[in-house]
């Protein structure tokens, strides 16, 4: 991939906060725009690199790419598809029977094997989220026409494979004297569980979530990991796909809404650049933080952010998860893989996340039935990049197949943290 060059920050006196280019050791590059650089490298009088993305994403559209994949997938025959990953299905309930039909898939005690979506776009993506003001601009009409059709195929460009998930809270037969409820398990596999018993009473306040469950966490969070020295919960998503209230999001009073839709592709929430600008964003300018205001100096930024820390992803399930429960994937099957970006676009700055094509050496990991003092955990983000300890997890949802046809959809409250130590 071709190198940009970064503005020299002393030629322009208000110059973003610009990451350099990280990868794990024995990573390789990521599947990026820009060679990887954040589009804060793109800064044009303040707008985050907005503006630069929302060219890219055009551009990206215009090199048909995306579309080709699409057709690739419409105009193949009925039934399974061969990839350069292995078979997958179009259809759902196909891949369901392909397993049942496979010899060769089985599922360990406690386990199952199941569909999962992933991508099969070998490219950077992008998403304009719904806040953004260009949906909204007359002038940009024909804009939002293009970028709204890319918006409904990149869901068409992801296909289902077969996986095997593995019950997590046996993961110390997987790995002898692991525990899942431990910081090594966390260091080892980029995922975990604790124990909470939250005195929260209702998790569709966005108010009372914030006053009584964001420090229950935090507490949690300086309780599991040794050495921490300060946790950060900033937001939070309630999930509830029969909730029957206001589901209106208001981003300026930190209600995140009610969510009826549970996620259904695999991804993880940062990566290398995102997950080190998230972080200075909410210390310098305490921007989109649902949680206690923070007011360092860029100074105090970077010796904070020289030291380790972590961005934690905790789901806590508001009753028994009967239906569509978390599945996440480990650390070490995947940590020679790039990943893919998607930028996420909004009217004052490019978050990035990540997506996976499919591997069958995957290792992942479900919990069934997870109660509501159980807290799953997996982390996003690491600074650690010698390789030493996991980086990131990536996750999406499922269907559990051990399910009555009647079981309750998932009630969950998802809250994203940073850990300092």
């Amino acid at each position: 991939m071709s190198q940009v060059e970064v503005p020299d920050s002393n030629a322009i006196a208000s110059a973003p906060y610009v990451p350099s280019l990280q990868l794990t050791e024995g990573q390789p590059p990521p599947v990026a725009a820009n060679g990887g650089l954040s589009y804060l490298s793109f800064d044009r009088n303040g707008d985050a690199g907005t503006g630069k993305a929302v060219e890219d994403a055009l551009a990206e559209v215009a090199g048909g790419e995306g579309r080709r994949v699409v057709d690739m997938i419409d105009n193949a025959p009925p039934g399974p598809i061969k990839t350069k990953w292995g078979l997958a299905f179009r259809d759902y309930d196909e891949c369901v029977k392909y397993i049942r039909e496979s010899n060769s898939i089985k599922a360990p005690d406690g386990g199952v094997a199941l569909p999962l979506a992933y991508t099969v776009h070998e490219r950077p993506s992008y998403s304009i989220v719904p806040s953004n003001a260009l949906w909204r601009d007359p002038a940009r009409g024909e804009i939002a026409a293009i970028l709204q059709r890319n918006e409904e195929d990149n869901r068409r460009r992801n296909l289902y494979f077969p996986q095997v998930l593995r019950d997590a809270r046996r993961i110390g037969e997987y790995y002898p004297g692991l525990s899942p409820g431990s910081p090594e398990c966390m260091d080892k596999l980029g995922v975990s569980l604790a124990h909470l018993e939250s005195k929260c009473a209702n998790f569709y306040d966005s108010a009372e979530v914030e006053r009584v469950f964001y420090p229950e966490i935090e507490k949690l969070l300086l309780d599991f990991f040794p050495g921490a020295t300060d946790a950060l919960v900033y937001n939070h998503d309630v999930f509830d796909k029969d909730y029957a209230g206001d589901r209106t999001e208001d981003q300026d009073n930190k209600n995140p809404g009610v969510n009826a839709r549970y996620v259904n592709l695999v991804h993880n929430d940062l990566n290398d650049n995102s997950g080190r600008v998230r972080c200075r964003e909410l210390l310098t300018k305490n921007l989109r933080n649902f949680g206690r205001p923070q007011n360092y100096t860029e100074e105090e930024a970077d010796a904070k952010m020289s030291r380790r820390f972590m961005s934690i992803n905790l789901a806590k399930p508001m009753e028994t998860v009967e239906q569509f429960p978390f599945v996440l994937c480990a650390w070490p099957s995947f940590a020679d893989q790039p990943y893919i970006n998607n930028y996420r676009i909004y009217d004052d700055r490019v978050g990035e996340t990540t997506r996976f094509t499919y591997r069958p050496t995957h290792e992942w990991y479900w919990f069934p039935k997870q109660k509501s003092t159980e807290v799953s955990m997996l982390k996003c983000y690491d600074s650690i990049t010698d390789g030493s300890v996991s980086r990131w997890s990536f996750h999406t949802a499922c269907i559990d197949p051990t399910a009555p046809a009647d079981a309750r959809c998932r009630k969950n409250v998802v809250v994203r943290a940073y850990v300092f130590f």
